[in-house]
């Protein structure tokens, strides 16, 4: 295997700008349509209100960016009408700068109780329906007084359902965003490959990887490095680990840009691989290859997974999810969560539909040997899926 040239991790970082301030952001319009498309599904079920938490669904539906507390602060949206947003009294002037979307603002003091306000504000709503769908991410610790104080006057159920019905179809703005992340990614990724050197931890792998990730101008999500045994286990071990030549090498790692995420894994030798890992390598490279091809329009997305696992179980491995083997789903989906709808996996029957992105990532996991995983990141376009980065086409060029 010829090795790359060796650029020092301290070199990429001088050559890297910030990337991300040239990539725009979701436009007021485009909020305003998926507020109007989520209402229009409201009223297809009868749900009069959904109240969204301080997820990456209210930042989804309304660009407001909130942190999780003890405290009640979010918002409702009805089935007809502006958002009406939920804060603490005392954060008012703060959420009044993070409003983009045009609402009103209910406040609740410190001795009150926020979900006796919720309760009565949604029953007060002039608006259709006798449901209220709660945000999957919302605390049983909000949820639970708000139903207690709604009674009998609505019936409450989950709103997972009808976020993912928006979610999970990614605009032309969203697929450019999320290009924009995986991009600059890859770029980090080649820069750790071409860094490595015999004694490096994976900490100061990590370490860079977060480096670098802030240089372009992203939000650093997560880094994992693993050399040798550790590639076995698909997150990693608890310990650091020290490179030397043979050391199968597995880099995973995820930032975003305007809270869209890129998420891609690259497997390959430190070194002259063996025939061995050369084995290893080039059937991941097929089960890889299986997701893509199986992935199209109209089929379910438990096919792709179906797809990939066959790869495995032909050569020996498994079955299901018996290891030495694939012992996880194939994919997930990935927008503004890392992880979210769809899921390639089996039993999720949703057909794939054009504006859906998925990760491509069969792991081949030996406990107590090694392990390989290639992940890629999918869009369905109207023809069928196309990756957002080039996949390595061999161990010896993960890059080319």
């Amino acid at each position: 295997m010829s090795a790359p040239a060796y650029i020092s991790f301290e070199q990429s970082l001088a050559g890297f700008d910030n990337i991300a301030a040239a990539v725009p952001p979701i436009s007021k319009e485009e909020l305003n349509a998926r507020i109007a498309k989520l209402q229009g599904l409201m009223r297809d079920g009868g749900v009069k209100a959904v109240f969204l938490d301080t997820s990456t669904s209210l930042t989804y539906f309304t660009a407001m960016t909130l942190g999780a507390s003890e405290r009640m602060h979010g918002a409702i949206i009805p089935s007809r009408g502006a958002p009406i947003y939920v804060s603490p009294a005392f954060e008012e002037p703060k959420t009044q700068t993070l409003i983009t979307i045009p609402g009103e603002i209910a406040v609740w003091e410190e001795h009150e109780d926020p979900a006796l306000l919720v309760a009565d504000l949604i029953c007060s709503l002039a608006a259709d329906g006798d449901i209220l769908a709660f945000d999957p991410a919302t605390p049983f610790a909000f949820s639970s007084p708000i139903t207690t104080h709604l009674g009998d006057r609505l019936t409450v159920t989950g709103a997972k359902d009808l976020i993912a019905q928006c979610r999970q179809i990614k605009s032309a703005n969203e697929i450019a965003i999320i290009q924009a992340a995986m991009t600059a990614s890859l770029r980090v990724h080649k820069a750790v490959w071409e860094g490595l050197y015999e004694g490096v931890k994976t900490t100061e792998v990590t370490d860079f990887i977060a480096a670098a990730h802030a240089k372009l101008g992203m939000k650093h999500i997560f880094a994992a490095a693993q050399f040798g045994e550790a590639t076995a286990y698909p997150h990693g071990v608890p310990y650091a680990q020290t490179l030397k030549a043979g050391d199968m090498v597995l880099i995973d790692l995820g930032a975003h840009i305007h809270r869209y995420c890129s998420d891609i894994t690259r497997t390959y030798v430190f070194g002259e691989p063996t025939e061995r890992q050369r084995e290893i390598w080039s059937l991941e490279q097929k089960a890889h290859c299986a997701a893509f091809d199986a992935a199209k329009i109209g089929i379910a997305c438990e096919e792709v997974d179906f797809a990939a696992r066959k790869v495995l179980t032909d050569a020996g491995y498994g079955p299901d999810y018996q290891v030495p083997g694939l012992p996880h789903r194939t994919g997930h989906g990935l927008g503004m969560d890392m992880h979210e709808d769809p899921y390639i996996v089996r039993g999720n029957k949703t057909p794939l539909a054009p504006g859906m992105v998925f990760s491509d990532e069969p792991m081949l996991a030996l406990y107590g040997e090694c392990g390989v995983r290639l992940e890629d990141i999918i869009y369905m376009t109207e023809e069928g899926p196309a990756f957002f980065t080039q996949p390595s086409s061999s161990l010896e060029r993960p890059f080319d």
